[in-house]
């Protein structure tokens, strides 16, 4: 199974995912990543994370229609219900998924 497979296997089997896209070369890719993270997993216990390094993989930034780094795509349920490019805050990625994420597992 290659990696995009098991990636489609991931959004269909767990209820929360977060695709976050980057590369070696991006100092915002950086400097957001480890805050999201911890953000995410603070404040929804379902979530899967996946980091997709884009010069090791552009195969899985095409599939995604990944075009700009950092590149953050959040799956409920196996659908995409939000995707952020460049200029996204870690408190409004985090108000954009709450309701909708206790919704889905209550």
């Amino acid at each position: 199974m290659n990696r995009i497979e098991t990636i489609e296997q991931t959004l269909r089997e767990q209820p929360a995912v977060m695709l976050y896209f980057s590369a070696p070369g991006c100092n915002v890719c950086h400097a957001l990543k480890p805050k999201l993270t911890e953000a995410i997993e603070t404040n929804f216990d379902a979530f899967t994370i996946i980091s997709v390094d884009i010069s090791e993989t552009p195969e899985i930034s095409s599939h995604f229609g990944v075009f700009a780094i950092p590149t953050l795509l959040i799956f409920l349920d196996g659908r995409e219900f939000l995707r952020k490019s460049r200029n996204m805050s870690v408190g409004e990625v985090i108000e954009a998924i709450r309701r909708p994420y206790e919704i889905m597992l209550s």
